[in-house]
């Protein structure tokens, strides 16, 4: 996955998409240059993970819990989200920096928030 850079603003979705190739990814990239050319909002971000296990590495069990607990109740500190979902400081530290750099949650503005308000995922088999 390349690195990713969060925007500050929250958007509303956020695209996961598992498989496919380069030509699928220029494609949408295409798609969302002619709806900006055209004056229409391009307020979507994607994620693209090259496989399964690709994704399965970003999107644990635990993480998913994470980001529902940030979505509702966005926390002061990694700490104060540890204390509150029950958890080693020390792990949720690590699920934190994980789903940060995949772009799914921020801490910046003194505190740790999730950056959409829904994940939706495609899959090529």
């Amino acid at each position: 996955m390349a690195d990713v850079k969060v925007p500050d603003v929250k958007v509303p979705d956020v695209k996961i998409i598992v498989g496919g190739g380069l030509e699928d990814d220029a494609a949408a990239f295409v798609r969302a240059w002619r709806r900006a050319e055209r004056g229409g909002k391009v307020n979507e971000r994607v994620l693209a993970f090259e496989s399964w296990e690709g994704l399965a590495s970003v999107m644990t069990g635990e993480r998913y819990r994470l980001l529902r607990h940030l979505h509702g109740h966005p926390e002061p500190s990694v700490s104060a989200l540890a204390r509150a979902l029950g958890r080693q400081y020390r792990r949720v530290h690590a699920d934190v920096a994980a789903l940060e750099e995949a772009g799914l949650l921020d801490r910046s503005e003194g505190e740790v928030r999730a950056t959409a308000d829904r994940i939706r995922a495609e899959i090529e088999l």
